[in-house]
């Protein structure tokens, strides 16, 4: 890397001591790059084995990489944690403008420890920590309403994100969120409660400092070359156009769109809720991340009139993407965009995960129909498809947490289903809740090898689309696993996954020369290779047992569209999975 690129420095701050300092760590950045493969090693070292994930040891690990704020969809920050949804590795990445500010205030990465006794937030301006107090904010019924404080007290200079947390991470409900920037989120595996175990509130960084290249020339060339293969891309214009929710329709058409709890996978609303009806009754405004041109990110506007006040509209800007119309709308069946769209805002202004709350909200539905649950569990709310009210009365009693039950709610589905019943139809992988794809073996697979069980590790939805039959388990797991390893060299830059067919070895090998890395692409793989062996060494060192994975028996129930899926071959898939990937942590020592 090169010699005057701040990228080396890691900023280190104690929230119980209020002090912050700085190490040069050119032995990470050197051999890791930089996003999850600093991280994970960061975790690694920061992380005592077996912590209680809401104990002031576990540490939040913030990190960029070298190409952030100079090549275009460049533009994640990964975050690493112990998680407190599954005890084991959490990983989350978030767009906005986090990472261009981390860069620009002269880190490479962030590693926060300790707790606070009071309620604090950070505020890192051109390098510098401040320690804010945040009991006022601390309570605060809506996260956008702290976005909006924030943005006034702290200007900063330059680039600026705002972190926060909602109520739910307050309470420490498992799968709280972090949200940036109003419509992007550190979402999945509870980062939120970890912040506010911490009494951590928000973090505000801004920075404007330039980055350095290793010739302006070549870095130009480079850039304009990439810039177009964005800018000219079918697959770019497709995110532009009607974003991920354009799948609703196709995935409905092909029968493998989960609905009301996986129960079908095809939704007789689902023209209702499609990108397309979006686009053309709602859209209100698109906004992009930091250094990207496509612009995917849609928003719509709720025009809503008051009661009292005739020709008086309450006008809100609501993120609509593929993920939470499938949780949030298909899952438990709503029937009209606008109720999707409210429910949406109020599980946004909680700060709570869309996806892993619609697939709660789905099987608390299902469960109740089937007697698993009744009032008495519920305080006298009475969950049916599409019930809106109902599902708002939910989601407000897990954050306050008001008995028993929705405090085991507010763990996710796994632990109320291991306590209550429904098991069978309690649709979590690895102690995470289901993605949106229900399109055969390799999506189902994928959700349960993925290192951080994600529909985005190892792309398996995407595998069974493009398959004309089942594959073996064998050559599943080969592929699964070989995809995963590139999109850990992905996640060291850290490229945005939407420009991963445009970020291939070459393009790769070529931008991280401007920027002082040789890298060839043989040295790529064994890189990616080695984060995920990293990965796993975390996983496997928490506990992690491929073959105690609980595997819900709803997927055997209903088809595929390449047919029912047998539960042989999935265990025969986990088996050789489990070979590579001990034969692959074994090889990093």
């Amino acid at each position: 890397m090169l010699k005057n690129d701040p990228m080396s420095n890691v900023l280190y701050i104690d929230l119980g001591k209020k002090r912050y300092w700085v190490e040069k760590r050119e032995d990470l950045f050197e051999r890791h790059i930089g996003g999850t493969g600093v991280a994970v090693k960061l975790l690694l070292e920061e992380c005592p084995e077996g912590c209680d994930p809401l104990s002031p040891e576990n540490p939040i690990i913030f990190a960029v990489g070298p190409l952030n704020g100079l090549f275009p969809l460049a533009s994640k920050t990964v975050a690493m944690f112990k998680s407190p949804h599954t005890g084991n590795l959490g990983e989350s990445h978030c767009g906005g403008r986090s990472a261009t500010a981390i860069r620009l205030t002269g880190y490479g990465a962030i590693v926060i420890k300790g707790a606070s006794d009071t309620p604090i937030y950070i505020a890192i301006h051109n390098g510098k920590v401040f320690f804010r107090n945040a009991e006022a904010l601390w309570g605060i019924r809506s996260a956008y309403t702290v976005g909006r404080i924030l943005r006034e007290r702290e200007r900063g200079s330059g680039i600026r994100t705002i972190m926060r947390i909602g109520r739910a991470g307050e309470n420490l409900v498992s799968y709280a969120c972090v949200m940036t920037e109003t419509y992007r989120h550190f979402g999945r595996l509870g980062l939120g409660a970890v912040f506010g175990s911490k009494k951590l509130k928000a973090i505000v960084i801004s920075g404007k400092s330039s980055l350095p290249v290793k010739d302006k020339a070549s870095y130009m060339k480079i850039y304009d070359g990439i810039y177009k293969l964005v800018t000219t891309s079918a697959l770019m214009k497709k995110y532009h156009d009607l974003g991920t929710p354009e799948n609703v329709m196709v995935l409905n058409r092909e029968k493998s769109l989960p609905t009301r709890n996986l129960q079908k996978t095809s939704f007789e609303y689902a023209e209702e809720l499609s990108g397309e009806n979006f686009a053309e009754n709602f859209l209100g405004r698109r906004l992009a991340c930091s250094h990207c041109p496509v612009g995917c990110i849609h928003l719509a506007a709720l025009r809503e009139p008051y009661e009292d006040e005739p020709y008086f509209y309450k006008t809100s800007m609501i993120s609509y993407d593929y993920e939470p119309i499938y949780s949030l709308g298909i899952m438990v069946g709503m029937k009209k965009a606008e109720d999707y769209l409210k429910l949406m805002d109020e599980v946004e202004s909680l700060g709570l995960d869309a996806m892993s709350s619609g697939v709660i909200l789905a099987w608390v539905t299902e469960a109740f129909e089937k007697g698993v649950i009744s009032t008495r569990e519920t305080m006298g709310v009475k969950p049916s498809w599409g019930d809106l009210e109902s599902y708002m009365k939910i989601l407000h009693f897990v954050v306050e947490q008001p008995n028993d039950f929705y405090r085991d709610l507010s763990r996710g589905v796994e632990f109320v289903s291991r306590k209550y019943g429904g098991k069978d139809f309690a649709l979590s992988f690895g102690g995470n809740e289901m993605p949106g794809y229900h399109t055969g073996p390799g999506a189902h697979v994928g959700y349960l090898i993925g290192a951080r069980h994600s529909h985005l590790d190892c792309a398996g939805y995407s595998i069974d689309r493009k398959s004309k039959g089942v594959p073996t388990p064998e050559s599943l797991i080969s592929e699964l696993i070989e995809e995963e390893i590139w999109r850990q060299v992905l996640s060291c830059l850290v490229i945005c996954f939407f420009a991963r067919s445009i970020y291939e070895p070459e393009v790769v090998t070529e931008a991280l020369e401007t920027v002082g890395f040789s890298f060839s692409q043989k040295d790529l793989k064994v890189l990616g290779k080695e984060v995920h062996g990293l990965k796993y060494k975390f996983k496997l060192r928490e506990g992690f047992k491929i073959e105690e994975l609980r595997i819900p028996k709803r997927i055997y129930e209903t088809p595929t569209p390449l047919g029912f899926i047998d539960e042989d071959y999935i265990k025969t898939a986990l088996k050789k999975a489990k070979e590579l990937i001990l034969s692959s942590v074994k090889e990093i020592g």
